[in-house]
């Protein structure tokens, strides 16, 4: 299909499937959307044949390549440097640990002195930067002719330098036999490494890079599957979330449509049958009261009970009647007012001050006998 002509259903849907899943970011495109939107179909299409596979455009991709390019050598370079570094600094530490053995020879003892003096002076160097001219005052005031004259003969470093090469060689060796063991640690040289198969380690460590390779290359076509996987995955959830809401939507029609308008009858005929049932509890709980009663109270006691109800009646229709003439006395005093009040208050004082000569009379006579 060229790119300045419109998208068919299907192969368009195919074309863009794949445009999708391995360019453009995951969209969920139905063949409905392309028949819809025939002019957005166009436009994925025309920026795909822009971009890599990675979602970059060309001129960007390039760019990016030969830069990680760079990065890689000067990688490689740093690692190159890196390793010898730390191989001289491990031969140093072996000979910091051996300086305790009397039998260290005097060759080794030269060799490792003029190696430390070297790689001293060399790290102080570097530290004190270029030779140019420059604002700040060089370090402790020294230059670098100060430091190069602590520099070995160049008889011994020649020496060393020899030597160094067959100490570093022997060192890689090692380590790339500890590292062949790491990686097959079931193979016949790591268990048998006393062997004097020197030819058959070397072969072994020389595969062993293009062994690593095409692990990394099946670790990076793993990790191609899986981020396709991750996509096809996010494109089925998507989908499968979609007819999830329809099932949903289906069902809520059905519960609309079939279960709530029985719901209805069977609520009342529920009702109905709850207030039945009521009831009937109601009429059995006053049957119960009135068999309590029937039990309770028979003819004697009904007979003795009216006979007290008729004697307490009659008691207290003769209060009523006291109390009713009680109350016409009261109102009879309450119409004479305050005079009324103060008679009372002088007939009590005249019966308080009689008693009290009663009694001092009483007392007279008791005291006259």
């Amino acid at each position: 299909m060229a790119s300045g002509d419109f998208c068919s259903s299907g192969e368009g849907m195919e074309i863009l499937q794949q445009v999708c899943s391995k360019q453009l970011p995951p969209c969920n495109l139905s063949e409905e959307d392309l028949l819809q939107n025939p002019h957005f179909s166009k436009l994925l299409l025309s920026v795909s044949q822009h971009m890599d596979e990675s979602g970059l455009s060309l001129t960007l991709a390039k760019e990016q390549a030969q830069a990680w390019k760079e990065v890689r050598l000067h990688k490689t370079t740093w690692l190159r440097s890196e390793i010898l570094q730390r191989v001289i600094q491990e031969l140093l530490v072996d000979y910091y640990v051996k300086t305790q053995d009397r039998n260290l020879t005097s060759e080794d003892k030269k060799f490792h002195e003029t190696l430390e003096q070297r790689l001293l002076v060399t790290e102080l160097t570097q530290l004190l930067g270029p030779s140019q001219e420059r604002e700040v005052p060089p370090l402790l005031g020294l230059e670098k002719v100060d430091l190069l004259e602590l520099m070995p003969p160049s008889e011994d470093f020649m020496w060393m330098r020899a030597r160094l090469l067959l100490e570093v060689e022997e060192q890689l060796k090692k380590k790339c036999f500890t590292l062949l063991c790491y990686h097959n640690p079931s193979s016949a040289l790591c268990l048998c490494p006393d062997s004097d198969s020197e030819t058959l380690k070397a072969a072994k460590v020389w595969n062993l890079a293009e062994v690593l390779v095409g692990e990394k290359q099946q670790c990076q076509d793993a990790k191609s599957q899986q981020k396709e996987q991750m996509v096809l995955l996010e494109k089925k959830s998507a989908t499968y979330s979609q007819v999830l809401l329809r099932c949903l939507a289906l069902l809520q029609r059905l519960l609309q449509e079939h279960r709530l308008k029985t719901q209805s009858e069977l609520d009342r005929i529920n009702a109905q049958y709850l207030e039945v049932k009521c009831s009937a509890m109601i009429l059995k709980l006053r049957m119960e009261e009135l068999k309590i009663l029937s039990d309770t109270y028979t003819d004697e006691k009904v007979e003795v009970h009216r006979l007290i109800r008729d004697r307490l009646e009659g008691a207290i229709h003769l209060q009523e009647q006291d109390m009713e003439k009680s109350r016409q006395v009261l109102n009879a005093y309450e119409v004479l007012g305050e005079e009324f009040d103060r008679l009372v208050k002088e007939y009590t004082q005249l019966k308080q001050a009689t008693e009290n000569k009663r009694w001092a009379l009483q007392e007279f006579n008791k005291a006259c006998c």
